[in-house]
């Protein structure tokens, strides 16, 4: 049984879930989305990007979006930069916290940023240096710590040395994503523990993709060794593009669903995550990925 009484769900649909959807979803709808996650409880959440629209286009109205929430006393309202003009961006429109983003894979950094995994550490320093300066907490976001799509498998050492860099630049807190979903609990655990010495483990967090059924399986074996922070989308929003048919992000109603039957504090009112989830999946136009919304939902049906 794991030491972890307590787990922080960090809430990723309205910004990595929306993205990948293909119909324009309205400003309105994506506020009306946060709020409603909001008042179940969440912590915190990631409510918008300041990348550039040319390469998301879906998240272009994130400022707006951000200026009409409700902001609840104790959520966090973080939202994805790319760079200062992304986190002056943010820091007008009054986010609480910055997220960063990186790889572990050499080639799927040269990809994704056209850069090497150092160099797009040293962009995000005067990014961290900025954000500290106004009182706004960082938090590096790791992509591909357990495969690539371009180098296949990618090693432990190559993970610690990312980590190391964005703890060197000052983040706070570094997610752990395994962006294709390929990883496994034993993978899971030897990553984790290997981290653990060279940053705190309460400070790291998850991140899992579903594509092979097998992201509950790494939350759990990531609890087992300390690990207390979790990220998930409402409805399993969000796909895997590097992953043709895969079902992305793991759900946030599955989460909570195991996290509570193990006795896990989370603070969210599950029933009120499921309603949600079945909300915005009825605003897309198409059922939700969640297994624990649709059977919850069923059962409540049925009563």
């Amino acid at each position: 049984m794991s030491a972890v009484r307590k787990v922080k769900v960090v809430e990723v649909g309205p910004r990595d879930g929306l993205q990948n959807e293909a119909m324009t979803v309205p400003a309105a709808t994506k506020v009306l989305l946060c709020n409603r996650l909001s008042v179940a409880g969440m912590g915190e959440m990631e409510a918008g990007s300041f990348v550039s629209p040319r390469w998301i286009p879906q998240m272009r109205d994130s400022a707006e979006v951000m200026a009409r929430i409700g902001r609840r006393p104790g959520t966090v309202y973080a939202a994805l930069v790319p760079n200062m003009r992304g986190f002056e961006a943010a820091l007008l429109a009054k986010a609480d916290a910055v997220v960063v983003f990186g790889a572990a894979s050499e080639t799927f950094s040269q990809h994704n940023i056209n850069c090497s995994v150092a160099e797009s550490v040293e962009r995000f320093r005067p990014v961290v240096a900025a954000a500290q300066t106004e009182g706004l907490s960082v938090r590096a976001s790791l992509s591909c710590c357990f495969g690539c799509p371009y180098e296949g498998s990618v090693s432990v050492s190559a993970v610690v040395d990312a980590v190391s860099r964005m703890a060197d630049i000052g983040c706070e807190e570094i997610d752990i994503a395994d962006t294709i979903g390929v990883g496994t609990p034993g993978e899971v655990t030897r990553v984790f523990e290997a981290l653990a010495k060279v940053f705190p483990r309460q400070h790291l967090a998850g991140h899992f993709h579903d594509t092979y059924g097998q992201a509950l399986a790494n939350v759990y074996a990531a609890l087992q060794v300390g690990i207390s922070t979790f990220h998930a989308s409402v409805a399993g929003l969000g796909g895997c593009p590097y992953a043709k048919g895969a079902t992305g992000n793991l759900a946030t109603e599955d989460l909570l669903y195991m996290l509570h039957g193990l006795g896990i504090e989370t603070g969210i009112d599950l029933d009120a995550v499921v309603a949600t989830g079945k909300w915005i999946c009825s605003e897309l136009g198409r059922m939700p990925d969640s297994r624990a919304c649709r059977a919850l939902w069923a059962k409540r049906d049925a009563c």
